[in-house]
């Protein structure tokens, strides 16, 4: 059900998104600022973000969870996404964040993943899982070890770019990437 209300933390609100949540999801993806961490560093066209919210609700349908829209409770503006993910099928549950720029520096990333934590652990019993970044976005490694998660492994994507794996819970998790 698009706009579900999954949780709530002080200032934010996390919904589904829906079949029309392209443009939402765009909003967020587009933006050259906030993708520059995010895998290749490039925004992501339309197109990919279509294709991404049909998956995102195949996820709601196969495991209940996907991405999430992440709205400001005070006026519903826009702050960014979260979710958790098992990107190419992965194993392990991945935690995922990215917030629209105008949005950094205001422990919004902190305040989202504490919450998607919650209602990982909560709702679906998820208390392993792990988290990738880029090695040189340290913000987020502050953000996630705010969170609980420990520094694990550095790999290699198909891309030829290096990826920090952080996990929560058990060290093995790593492993199911």
């Amino acid at each position: 059900m698009s706009g579900q209300v999954l949780f709530v933390t002080a200032r934010l609100q996390a919904e589904r998104f829906g079949p029309a949540d392209a443009e939402v999801f765009y909003a967020v993806y587009r933006d050259p600022e906030a993708m520059r961490y995010v895998g290749d560093g490039q925004p992501i066209t339309r197109e990919a973000c279509d294709r991404w919210i049909t998956v995102t609700l195949e996820n709601y349908q196969r495991r209940n969870y996907g991405m999430f829209k992440l709205l400001r409770r005070e006026d519903g503006e826009l702050v960014g996404c979260c979710g958790l993910v098992h990107p190419g099928n992965q194993v392990a549950p991945e935690s995922k964040y990215c917030l629209l720029p105008e949005h950094w520096g205001r422990g919004y990333a902190t305040e989202a993943l504490r919450g998607l934590l919650d209602y990982a652990a909560g709702t679906h019993g998820i208390t392993d899982l792990i988290a990738t970044v880029d090695p040189a976005h340290t913000a987020s490694h502050n953000v996630l070890e705010k969170c609980g998660f420990t520094k694990g492994r550095t790999v290699i994507e198909d891309d030829g770019l290096p990826t920090l794996i952080y996990y929560r819970g058990h060290e093995s998790v790593q492993d199911g990437r």
